[in-house]
């Protein structure tokens, strides 16, 4: 990839496309918009790939934020929340038991249950960070609980999570 040699891009786009799919799929849960997203995600990674470093972390990890990123930015931009204003009531009510994560279909390493691993009110913090895009600022302010607290919470889930995830290394 770093050499931009294109079967090596072909190799990442055919074991990570379906991984990455899930994760944007999550967050935006539209599958016309995921399918959008995920080429700019994989054009990003193209070109970003000089700035990987491997000293910091996971490969998959670093693309699976590039893809979080990236979903988030395309849901916060303007001409997106345009789009919705201006869709029909039908167009814009999607089918949420279609497009649930709740039934594995984008949930290609099984994360979900590594968050059933979790406290209730650890999951939401989790779902609403790095699923919603929300910001410690703005969780605070939806659940009516001191900034600390949510601080405190998220990075207590975080270290559960990364203490869950060692069993699939």
């Amino acid at each position: 990839m770093k050499e931009k040699n294109e079967s090596g891009f072909h190799y990442l786009y055919d074991h990570y496309a379906g991984a990455l799919y899930g994760v944007v799929l999550r967050i935006v849960q539209s599958k016309e918009y995921t399918e959008e997203i995920i080429q700019d995600v994989f054009v990003k990674i193209w070109n970003a790939i000089h700035q990987y470093d491997s000293s910091k972390g996971k490969f998959y990890t670093w693309m699976i934020n590039i893809a979080r990123n990236t979903a988030i930015d395309y849901l916060k931009s303007k001409g997106f929340q345009n789009e919705l204003k201006n869709q029909p009531l039908p167009d814009f009510v999607y089918n949420s038991a279609e497009l649930s994560t709740a039934n594995n279909s984008s949930d290609f390493i099984g994360f979900n249950n590594v968050l059933k691993g979790l406290e209730l009110d650890k999951q939401e913090l989790i779902d609403l960070a790095y699923y919603q895009g929300y910001t410690q600022n703005e969780i605070s302010e939806k659940l009516k609980i001191p900034l600390g607290t949510v601080k405190t919470k998220m990075r207590n889930a975080l270290m559960k999570l990364k203490d869950l995830l060692k069993d699939y290394q």
